[in-house]
């Protein structure tokens, strides 16, 4: 063999091995028995790894071997999950096992057996009405925003226990439940009775008032809000409708993408609103110049919540509409909704958001351009008519007003 020849196989051989090397090193975990050859990073990020939870594993392990009473492992990690999410004191914030999740997903759905309502943990501990929804058994018992359940038949709750609270007050469709509520607004507690039912709840109700004003009333921001808002905006305007009352009242809110495409109908090319996020995320989003011809009238209530309030910042920031009725929930941040490992998931507040003219209203919610507050003896009529509601007939007198 020649030397070049032997000094060119020999470095072949040498750049070979090296190689091989590198990727079995690097890439590969090579099993000899019980011990694992590993890269060095991969060995300097498990020690980093489990510097960190070294604690945390040594706290699981002591609960483990001497709580008086067996305790689950898969108990203990959901424990660990729903701890990171507790530490960040936001009530829009957590974690939900395999059952929470799904109860969670049926009830956007907006088909689930129950007794219609929206709640939400307060900066009290309380567990907090965002709205009853209309037409359901909690809204035919009175049952406002801003009250509170203190109590599931006869057994207390706070907002640390609301997801089992969730679970007693959910149930068979005929079956009964005892709910403590405090009213604050009357400073009172008093229990009241409910049926459960079917929630099926209706996201769009619309007709006319009378020859020239007509009534739409959005009940939730759901996947399907925009397109059922929009076929009912054109049937009221193709029965001659030159003004429309939009009732947001009791609306919780919903998809922001279901707000942006309503607003994108009434306003006009505009701003619609903004979103910030920690990390630079941030979203603006805006308005065609195409919009329904038609004179608005938007009432909202305290029940009127997150994407309600977007939408109703929109357009009082842009005067395209008369704002009627009292001051908004004030829910001025956003959440994404994500599936975890399994058939759990969790909620997380990604951003907050700003109306047009830069107002963050998290805590403080909109005030109404016209503020009346509805009769208190509304709820106590058995079968209300358009007359009893003083709101709504102080929205068809402006829009009678506008329309001369």
């Amino acid at each position: 063999m020649k030397k070049k020849t032997a000094i060119l196989i020999g470095l072949l051989l040498v750049i070979t091995t090296a190689a091989t090397t590198f990727f079995v090193t690097t890439f590969i975990q090579i099993d000899l028995g019980d011990k694992v050859v590993i890269s060095r990073k991969d060995l300097e990020d498990f020690r980093s790894f489990y510097g960190t939870y070294e604690s945390v594993e040594d706290l699981k392990s002591y609960i483990e071997e001497n709580y008086y009473l067996e305790v689950e492992e898969s108990l203990l990690i959901d424990g660990m999950k729903q701890g990171l999410f507790d530490v960040l004191e936001d009530p829009y914030s957590l974690y939900m096992d395999s059952e929470e999740f799904q109860s969670y997903m049926e009830s956007s759905t907006g088909e689930y057996a129950g007794i219609g309502l929206y709640l939400t943990p307060n900066d009290k501990d309380q567990i907090e009405v965002v709205s009853p929804i209309e037409d359901t058994p909690a809204d035919s018992v009175g049952l406002l925003a801003k009250d509170v359940i203190t109590g599931v038949n006869g057994v207390s709750y706070t907002a640390e226990q609301m997801d089992e609270a969730i679970k007693q007050i959910k149930g068979e469709p005929g079956t009964s439940i005892t709910l403590t509520i405090y009213r604050p607004s009357q400073n009172k507690s008093f229990d009241v009775e409910i049926e459960r039912a079917w929630i099926d709840i209706k996201v769009v109700k619309a007709r006319m008032l009378d020859s020239e004003i007509g009534y739409l009333r959005l009940t939730t921001f759901d996947e399907n809000s925009a397109r059922e808002f929009d076929e009912n905006a054109k049937d009221l305007i193709s029965q001659g409708a030159k003004g429309i009352v939009l009732d947001l009242r009791q609306n919780p809110g919903g998809y922001l993408s279901q707000t942006v495409k309503i607003a994108d109908a009434m306003l006009g090319k505009a701003l619609i609103v903004y979103t910030e996020g920690r990390n630079g995320d941030n979203g603006t989003y805006e308005s065609d110049a195409r919009k329904y011809d038609v004179n608005w009238v938007v009432l909202i209530d305290q029940g009127s919540a997150s994407a309600s309030e977007i939408l109703t910042g929109a357009l009082k920031d842009h005067g395209q509409a008369t704002i009627v009725g009292t001051t908004t929930f004030g829910k001025g941040v956003v959440q994404v909704v994500v599936p975890h490992e399994g058939d759990s998931g969790f909620k997380l507040t990604t951003s907050q958001y700003f109306t047009p003219s830069g107002a963050y209203i998290h805590g403080v919610g909109i005030e109404p351009d016209v503020f009346i507050e509805l009769d208190e003896g509304y709820y106590e009529i058995e079968e209300p008519t358009d007359e009893d509601d003083n709101q709504l007939m102080k929205a068809l007198e402006i829009i009678k007003e506008q329309l001369e």
